[in-house]
């Protein structure tokens, strides 16, 4: 047996790298399984999400061993897994699924009945999510293999393009979906708030998807001019607090055709405090009439750090019937990842989409992890990559 370490929540906004127990093929109740394998992590990236628990916004125990973002290569497997060998290299959905139950059978792999006692939807490593062990590791166990886990096609090319699969996990589908979601086609004029990795990954999504336009919303200047590096239009949103001024400069009207929150519960209004709506309300105001818009931004049932009281039980001050009268679709909810991985997989392979460019990925080593926490915390432009094997070159 193999010596593990991964990245633990300690409190106080802080994540220590630990000795932490090698993985066992079991649930988190501690029934054996035969579906599961057992992983050499090769990849496994920092995602925002991840410091919503940090920061102390969520309901997460000290303890955790966190990480949903998992790329790796199996060295043990379950009597019970058919469709996988010894050796293969595979992307991990961020999703726990058991591909049975009624919503997994719908594609609705984000709101699984079976891997989480208390609600729908499992997650590795996530405050609420099923209590699976986090992937921010050198090991980690995935259950039902067969079904979740997407291998790629040929082990040499996918480890020269690690950098870019390792997208695949979680916040390339997760963008897509949110694109997709959005309504995002042919000639569409798009706004994204928030140029982190999840608001560039829903940005190259809608330029795959064939957008016209794709402007990006923040206040964060690194992230804007990197934004305009790759292509996309910065929306500097320190600028005043009319948003369809902003657009209108763009696109000749202070509408779009689609927009997509890639910010979630913790946003921010222009006066510099948090409004946990405001990004919400925003989207309804610049969505055109019949228009769509696409939230895959993190909102939660519980936040205990949120100023205002009911935000604090997920109750946020929307103008929904601004969205009721202007007829407008609304997606939210965690991506099912199998529905695009394979889709954005081929993508990758055959030049279609350069994600880690455009998320700026940074390869560290897992013993890094606590400053890479560090430096995304503080809003560098950048898309953290944990090596724990030195398989990438991290330096």
């Amino acid at each position: 047996m193999s010596n593990n370490r991964g990245v633990v929540y300690i409190g106080d906004g802080k994540v220590e790298v630990q000795d932490i127990a090698y993985p066992k093929m079991e649930t988190p109740n501690g029934k054996p399984i035969d579906h599961g394998v057992i992983l050499k992590v090769v990849s496994t990236n920092i995602c925002g999400s991840d410091q919503h628990m940090v920061r102390g916004r969520t309901t997460a125990p000290t303890g955790m061993v966190l990480g949903h973002e998992i790329t790796g290569e199996v060295i043990e497997k379950g009597k019970g897994v058919e469709f996988l060998s010894i050796g293969d290299i595979v992307s991990v959905p961020f999703n726990v699924a058991c591909g049975r139950c009624r919503t997994c059978k719908e594609g609705h792999t984000g709101l699984c009945l079976h891997v989480n006692d208390d609600r729908a939807g499992g997650a590795y490593g996530y405050v609420d999510m099923g209590g699976w062990v986090g992937g921010q590791a050198h090991y980690v166990m995935v259950p039902y293999a067969d079904f979740n886990l997407l291998k790629f096609p040929d082990r040499d090319q996918a480890m020269t393009q690690i950098r870019d699969l390792t997208m695949l996990s979680d916040i390339l589908p997760t963008g897509f979906h949110g694109a997709l979601k959005a309504g995002v086609g042919a000639g569409s004029t798009v706004y994204v708030a928030g140029a982190g990795p999840v608001g560039l990954a829903a940005a190259a999504s809608a330029r795959l998807l064939g957008a016209a336009v794709v402007m990006i919303g923040d206040f964060n200047q690194a992230r804007l001019e990197h934004a305009r590096k790759m292509g996309f239009v910065p929306i500097d949103l320190s600028k005043h607090d009319r948003l369809g001024e902003m657009i209108a400069a763009v696109v000749g009207e202070p509408s779009v055709d689609s927009a997509i929150d890639a910010v979630g519960f913790e946003a921010i209004g222009h006066g510099g405090k948090e409004q946990p709506a405001v990004v919400l309300n925003q989207m309804m105001e610049v969505t055109r009439e019949g228009g769509s818009i696409g939230i895959p931004g993190l909102y939660v049932t519980e936040d205990p750090g949120a100023t205002e009281k009911a935000a604090q039980t997920g109750s946020l001050s929307l103008r929904f019937g601004q969205g009721w009268a202007k007829g407008l679709s609304f997606h939210t909810g965690q991506t099912p990842v199998v529905q695009y991985n394979r889709q954005l997989m081929q993508a990758i392979l055959h030049g279609r989409l350069n994600i880690a460019e455009i998320v700026n990925a940074q390869v560290i080593s897992l013993e890094d992890a606590p400053k890479g926490y560090e430096q995304f915390d503080a809003g560098v432009a950048s898309k953290f990559v944990l090596d724990p094997h030195g398989l990438l070159g991290a330096a």
